[in-house]
């Protein structure tokens, strides 16, 4: 079987898009140029990706199961592509570091303008996925440098952990701004926003406000810490959130809080256990530790 790289850049443009016209947009290609490339791989393939019917256009099972493998292998050859032009140009490397999401906002951009302050020619990469994804990126060598949540879903990688205390969130004006630290009692029946509604932070919110006797009312969720900061300093709700983002001063009128009994939310830095980092990504890595270790203990 001979699959033309082309045809993968088809069918993964196919799958995001949802639509022959939508792709050929995307690729700046017209709309029989990505039909001919599809049905070609379909030939060489031996299946059908995708139904079509009188406009109807789905993936198919098959089309499903390959695509992962399609993107593991697209973006392989975007980051042999990304290292070719750096030893032509002579830039001083890249890294890839890729986040679930909570240290994507309000953390990793600070770090990597530091890094780039100080190493200028680097060039740095972030991808926001799913911890499973980032996971899964570090393992093939996709990504330099991944944070995720615990527990580490793939074998093989060198884990560090960092057990971070999560702080509540509230605006300045809200009238338990005058309170040293909140606690459960303070916290019945007051909105709060959820992280997901089952995220370990909300488990241990629910475990913690139900020992108590105290009375939570959940007025949403967010899924990112960080949009859950927006919308406590957009309304009236309080959060409970990482440090990260918790305690980052924004000038957007959100304070912090200590809250007692502590929730902990547990980060995991993730590096390929078999292939050390280049000079560029260990230097990144020190500074992340460090960025992490001054938001936990400030």
């Amino acid at each position: 079987m001979r699959v033309k790289f082309r045809h993968l850049e088809v069918f993964d443009a196919l799958i995001e898009a949802g639509s022959v016209s939508r792709a050929a947009g995307r690729l700046n290609l017209s709309q029989p140029a990505v039909s001919i490339a599809l049905a070609n791989l379909e030939d060489e393939l031996g299946y059908r990706l995708f139904h079509r019917d009188r406009g109807f256009f789905a993936p198919t099972n098959e089309a499903l199961l390959l695509h992962d493998e399609v993107r593991q292998g697209l973006n392989a050859m975007a980051r042999i592509e990304q290292r070719s032009d750096e030893i032509r140009t002579g830039r001083t490397g890249s890294i890839v570091i890729g986040t679930n999401g909570a240290m994507s906002i309000n953390f990793l951009p600070q770090v990597v303008a530091r890094f780039q302050r100080e190493s200028p020619g680097t060039y740095i990469e972030l991808r926001v996925r799913s911890s499973r994804q980032v996971a899964s990126w570090v393992s093939t060598r996709q990504v330099d440098i991944g944070l995720i949540d615990a527990p580490v879903p793939v074998a093989g990688l060198t884990a560090e952990h960092f057990d971070m205390e999560c702080v509540c969130i509230l605006r300045a004006d809200d009238p338990l701004a005058r309170e040293d630290v909140i606690t459960p009692q303070l916290l019945s029946d007051r909105p709060v926003i959820a992280v997901t509604g089952d995220h370990v932070v909300d488990r241990q919110l629910i475990t913690i406000m139900s020992q108590a006797e105290a009375r939570l009312v959940y007025s949403g969720s967010s899924y990112f810490y960080a949009i859950a900061r927006q919308l406590v300093a957009a309304g009236e709700s309080l959060a409970i959130v990482d440090p990260a983002n918790g305690k980052a001063p924004l000038g957007d009128g959100v304070i912090w809080r200590p809250f007692k009994p502590a929730i902990r939310h547990e980060l995991v830095i993730i590096t390929s256990r078999d292939h050390p980092l280049g000079q560029a990504a260990g230097r990144m890595l020190c500074q992340i530790r460090e960025g992490i270790g001054a938001v936990s203990a400030a």
